[in-house]
């Protein structure tokens, strides 16, 4: 199988070229559940280098999808639907006391420039987007997200959130990928978009509830683009159907 990936360029844009690549060849059931990840030829096969490859690997260890071996290496997981259902729904339930406490406790409008930035960038690679540009815009969700755990100002709930962030597609941009074959994957970034201008708005007002109930739908746009993903048998295949085993 050829692995097309999109182009990026620096450190930051071959770390998320090797892990969309290597993302999707472990959703296609390239490796079986319980398999040692093949790490020698994969850097070559993405088109990346071994530090970028390595960064991937621990990065889908963190996201639930690989398990880390006691001797060095990792193998495929297996994991339910309910776990992902469940994960996405705690994921909102830590994001949503994350803006909540990011409203609460903001000092100066200064402080939302991170987020307001990231939204100004998003908007343009939104504007064009492509399989290519899908990369930019999984970096800068991911900036907004951890901007926006940075401003709620609790490291007790910034640690919670990394380790909601290893279960089975609980991470911000664990379903991101699928937006290179679903059919209504603009419209889902729209709204997504939306509600991170929401977001700004509600915690820059300092609006603390408005906010939490804006994290928590924006957490539920994850559950609709998953059952998209399992009407769409093209894309199923593409993001994790030989994973999934019996609830």
């Amino acid at each position: 199988m050829m692995i097309s990936v999109p182009r990026g360029d620096g450190a930051q844009s071959q770390t998320v070229k090797a892990t969309l690549g290597l993302r999707e060849l472990v959703l296609d059931g390239e490796f079986s559940p319980g398999e040692r990840v093949p790490e020698i030829g994969l850097a070559k096969r993405l088109g990346v280098s071994r530090t970028p490859l390595r960064l991937a690997l621990s990065t889908l260890a963190h996201e639930g999808l690989l398990e880390p071996l006691p001797g060095g290496g990792f193998v495929v997981r297996a994991f339910t639907l309910r776990d992902v259902t469940d994960a996405i729904e705690l994921r909102g339930v830590l994001e949503g006391t994350a803006a909540r406490l990011a409203a609460e406790r903001l000092e100066s409008v200064d402080e939302l420039e991170p987020l307001v930035d990231a939204v100004t960038d998003l908007e343009l690679v939104l504007d064009q987007l492509s399989p290519e540009s899908l990369v930019s815009y999984v970096e800068l969700n991911d900036v907004f997200h951890a901007a926006l755990v940075r401003l709620a100002k609790s490291s007790t709930l910034a640690r919670a959130i990394s380790v909601n962030a290893a279960l089975p597609f609980a991470a911000p941009g664990a379903l991101l990928s699928s937006h290179a074959s679903l059919r209504r994957s603009r419209e889902i970034l729209i709204v997504a978009q939306y509600q991170h201008r929401a977001l700004v708005d509600a915690v820059g007002a300092r609006h603390g509830a408005r906010a939490e109930e804006v994290a928590r739908e924006h957490a539920r746009l994850a559950q609709l683009n998953l059952e998209l993903v399992l009407e769409d048998r093209g894309t199923l295949a593409r993001v994790g159907a030989p994973l999934l085993r019996a609830i």
